[in-house]
C-alpha cells in the first residue's frame, strides 16, 4: 500500500482534487454520525501500517461564505494541533488552507469531540522545520507529497481559543 517515490502521472489531472473532495464527504460523514469512532484514522498510504488521526476542520469560503468541512491529518503539540495543507502534493494550496488565511476563527471535531475552537496560523519558517520532522514521523507520505510539488506545502497551527 506504499505510495511511489516519484510523482504518479496524472497527479495533476483536473479530475484528481474532486474524487479527494467525493472521498472527504464521505468520510465526514462517517465521522459525525459516529463521533469519530468511524472516520477518525487515515489507512491509506503510509497510514495503512500506522493509522494516523484525522479531525474535521470546519472552514468559511473566503468567495462563496459557505460553510465547509475537511477532514485532515493531525499531530497534538501540546494544546495545539498541527496540520498540513499538503493536497497529496498536488501543485495548489488545498481550498481550506486558502479559507483559513481570510478567516483563522474556526472549530475542528477530534475523536469523541463535537466542537473546538480554534484559530489557525501559518508555521513560520524556523517553526515548520522543527515541526516537519515530526509531521514525517506521523505520516512518511508527507515527505513524498512535498519531493512532488514545486510548492513549499504550508503547516498550520491551530491553537485554542
Amino acid at each position: 500500500m506504499a505510495l511511489p517515490d516519484e510523482k504518479p502521472p496524472g497527479l495533476d489531472s483536473p479530475l484528481v482534487p474532486k474524487v479527494l473532495k467525493r472521498v472527504a464527504q464521505v468520510q465526514v460523514a462517517a465521522f459525525r454520525a459516529t463521533n469519530g469512532r468511524i472516520g477518525s484514522k487515515w489507512r491509506i498510504g503510509a497510514g495503512w501500517k500506522k493509522p494516523v488521526p484525522t479531525l474535521l476542520l470546519d472552514h468559511v469560503g473566503r468567495k462563496s461564505g459557505n460553510r465547509f468541512t475537511t477532514p485532515l491529518l493531525y499531530l497534538e503539540d501540546g494544546r495545539d494541533l498541527v496540520v498540513v495543507a499538503s493536497q497529496g502534493g498536488l501543485p495548489k494550496h488545498p481550498q481550506w488552507y486558502r479559507n483559513l488565511l481570510a478567516s483563522p476563527e474556526t472549530q475542528v471535531a477530534v475523536k469523541g469531540e463535537r466542537s473546538r475552537a480554534v484559530r489557525a496560523r501559518v508555521a513560520g519558517p524556523e517553526e515548520r522545520a522543527a515541526l516537519w520532522p515530526r509531521l514525517v514521523e506521523l505520516y512518511a507520505d508527507f515527505d513524498r507529497y512535498q519531493r512532488w510539488t514545486d510548492r513549499e506545502i504550508p503547516v498550520v497551527v491551530l491553537e485554542p481559543r
